[in-house]
């Protein structure tokens, strides 16, 4: 049996909601001969393969006898022996005005695992095969529905895990990105057919020795190049903001034991999911749970109060406790006001801030180390102790995990410290002109592109500015052209598609 692939031509069924218990679920189908195959399963043929696009049709989808071994000659008979499998509501999709370019229905059908498997049974036997991850959309992209940057908004759409998240996808899926993509593209086009008529002059000009070599190595509307440089360089750094909001930040919440850690923890979810209590160390291993902080997915962690162990339980805990600290992105630390600095808490502060002017100073090699994740120092028990001057160069915030007393100010605080840290601030990225609010790279590949074309377009400033003679500077700009058109799916190959569509989940 042929293994299907993604550029071929078969008739694809899926099922494009989750298997599981719900009041409806729909089984989509696409191909050149979607609706034909579909007629063969559904009660009303006659009905559906006349049906103009963009309309719904009440019937139910039936086993035929034929297909269960059984053979009805009269038209009666043949109704009485079709085994009815779900009554359903088919929507029809004609080409091209569809998802997919092609012919194509969407099948509502009562929710629930047997119902969907019966179906997509009955459509297979009639002669659909199982879409592959990500075909439907595959198929949009193949047949001009859809550019790449499109497509892949899609599954981030489906992947959001809060509303910024959202929004930053539909902007994508609305083309937003792909309009940035192809400005710029559309600048460097206008410097390569400068350069060629400028190359084409000079050669004419020097057989009549009316040119120097200085004129020759001219790059022609230079400007353009910078500024689109520029704008691509913008949205290389707006990528580390689109992966804060799709994927989310690590926030580990610290301090000594009986601080109030898990008291903050069930205040930010809003749900008690940390066991409380006075008794120091009743929390031996972290816990997570996922909250969303002004549109930021968090994954907050609640872990083990850091001193120095009674027991090897404790000590575990509190091991993945500093495990845990040097992967976060954002550190809440907990001072207990009740108690006030401590020697614990004064050790865990020095140590923090000579690790950040430590990585804050050049390496050997030049290069700055990465940062420390940026760290809240939170005065708990605001409301029976006032807080005092740390003398540190952290400032405290104060709070009351019990009452919720200066909640509103810790979410702001968290919020512009992941936004400041990921680069989310548009005066932080000096978005200018056309780049403003212009949409970032949502994927790894389009990240790559961008950086590729980002290298190539360096490269051949360098060259122009060392002397460079405008021959070898235009196949850089070209290179750099070739890496956005990949972007939008211009420039593509089979295996860089199948790869990209088939993380997709199946039935999109």
């Amino acid at each position: 049996m042929a293994v299907p692939s993604y550029g071929d031509r078969g008739d694809i069924a899926a099922p494009a909601t989750p298997l599981m218990e719900s009041a409806l679920a729909i089984v989509r189908v696409s191909g050149d001969n979607a609706l034909s195959i579909l007629a063969r399963v559904f009660s009303r043929p006659g009905k559906l393969l006349t049906a103009p696009g963009n309309t719904i049709i009440h019937g139910w989808i039936v086993k035929p006898a034929v297909m269960r071994g059984k053979n009805c000659t009269e038209q009666a008979d043949r109704k009485t022996c079709d085994e009815k499998i779900d009554e359903v509501l088919v929507s029809v999709y004609r080409a091209p005005k569809s998802y997919t370019g092609e012919d194509s229905a969407d099948i509502s059908c009562h929710g629930g695992i047997a119902a969907v498997r019966a179906i997509m049974d009955t459509l297979k036997a009639a002669g659909f095969r199982d879409a592959l991850p990500g075909e439907f959309t595959f198929r949009a992209f193949m047949h001009g529905k859809l550019d790449l940057t499109r497509s892949e908004s899609v599954m981030e759409l489906v992947c959001a895990k809060t509303e910024k998240a959202r929004e930053h996808a539909v902007s994508r899926l609305e083309g937003q990105l792909a309009r940035e993509i192809k400005a710029i593209k559309e600048e460097l086009i206008t410097v390569l057919a400068s350069a060629e008529i400028f190359l084409d002059y000079s050669e004419d000009e020097a057989c009549a020795g009316g040119t120097s070599d200085e004129e020759a190595g001219r790059l022609p509307q230079r400007w353009r190049l910078e500024d689109s440089l520029n704008r691509l360089r913008s949205l290389s750094r707006l990528y580390r903001r689109e992966r804060l909001y799709q994927e989310g930040a690590l926030t580990v919440i610290a301090g000594r034991p009986n601080a109030g850690k898990s008291s903050l923890f069930n205040l930010l979810l809003r749900e008690d999911r940390a066991i409380v209590s006075s008794i120091p160390g009743t929390t031996r291993d972290w816990i997570e749970a996922w909250v969303s902080i002004e549109g930021i997915p968090i994954r907050l962690v609640d872990t083990a109060g850091l001193r120095v162990p009674l027991d090897i339980l404790e000590n575990m805990g509190i091991e993945r406790s500093r495990t845990l600290l040097e992967k976060a992105d954002l550190i809440l630390y907990l001072i207990d006001g009740a108690e006030g600095f401590t020697a614990e808490d004064r050790a865990f502060l020095h140590t923090f801030h000579s690790s950040a002017e430590a990585h804050r100073k050049p390496s050997d090699s030049g290069v700055r180390n990465p940062p420390d994740p940026p760290l809240i120092v939170l005065w708990n028990k605001a409301d029976l102790n006032p807080q005092p001057q740390p003398g540190f160069t952290f400032a405290l915030q104060g709070i009351s995990a019990k009452t919720g007393q200066g909640l509103d100010g810790l979410v702001s605080a968290i919020a512009a410290a992941l936004e400041d840290n990921f680069g989310a601030t548009e005066t932080q990225n000096g978005w200018t002109g056309q780049s403003a609010g212009s949409s970032a790279p949502g994927t790894a590949r389009q990240k790559e592109l961008v950086d590729r074309s980002i290298g190539a377009l360096e490269e051949s400033l360098n060259l122009a500015d060392s002397g460079g003679s405008l021959d070898i500077i235009t196949p850089l700009i070209r290179e750099a052209v070739n890496y956005l058109g990949e972007i939008t799916g211009e420039v593509s190959t089979a295996d860089i598609l199948e790869a990209m569509f088939s993380r997709f989940c199946v039935g999109k």
